[in-house]
């Protein structure tokens, strides 16, 4: 199903182009939240000054909230949790936390749908994208720790685990590489062993031959 958009709808496209989309998406989402309008002929023909219109908005709400990116950019928040040996938690650090900590931050409310990341399970460090617009889309830093301890034990708990990995992949490696060594030396002894018997016989019969 095609439809012409009236506002921007991150990772579809911008108001007045028109897209092909799931009937579903469409008559679900879409048209009951006034995002788009399914693209008939005379729909099309408007196209032009939807985009126009939707340019301006889009220029005054960016310039509305730039000084929110920049301020957003690169920012750490923290959340303690429980968790256990392996460092998965008891539970999740989720859009709607995120979005209210960041929201008290920044004094500007920011949904739970504004926020494109999956429920945190796991100690350690996060990169999560804010969506403030279409085009604004600052990255923050999510650092979940255990109760009780430091934002920092968090990040040396998941470097020492990154450590290991990376030492047991180097050692699985080298396993690989030494048996495939030994494979090619087994293949390489096989035709030798061979003609050595090859030899053998031929010098039997040439004293069998000589005897005779």
């Amino acid at each position: 199903m095609k439809v012409l958009l009236l506002e921007d709808v991150y990772k579809l496209g911008r108001a007045g182009e028109v897209k092909k989309v799931a009937p579903g998406y469409a008559r679900n989402y879409l048209m009951p939240q006034g995002l788009a309008v399914l693209a008939t002929p005379g729909a099309v023909k408007q196209s032009g000054r939807i985009k126009k219109q939707g340019e301006v908005k889009r220029a005054k709400v960016n310039q509305e909230l730039g000084g929110v990116a920049e301020q957003l950019a690169g920012k750490r928040f923290t959340f303690a949790a429980k968790a256990s040996e392996t460092r998965r938690l008891y539970g999740s650090i989720n859009t709607q936390m995120i979005a209210e900590i960041v929201s008290e931050e920044i004094g500007v409310t920011v949904l739970a749908k504004q926020i494109e990341s999956q429920p945190l399970r796991m100690i350690g460090k996060h990169n999560v994208a804010v969506r403030l617009t279409i085009d604004l889309i600052p990255e923050i830093e999510i650092i979940v720790h255990r109760e009780g301890e430091s934002p920092e034990s968090a990040l040396e708990e998941e470097e020492k685990e990154a450590l290991m990995a990376e030492e047991a992949l180097a050692e699985f490696l080298e396993e690989e590489r030494a048996e495939a060594e030994v494979e090619d030396d087994s293949t390489d002894a096989e035709p030798t062993a061979e003609a050595d018997v090859e030899e053998q016989d031929q010098e039997e019969a040439e004293a069998d031959e000589e005897t005779a």
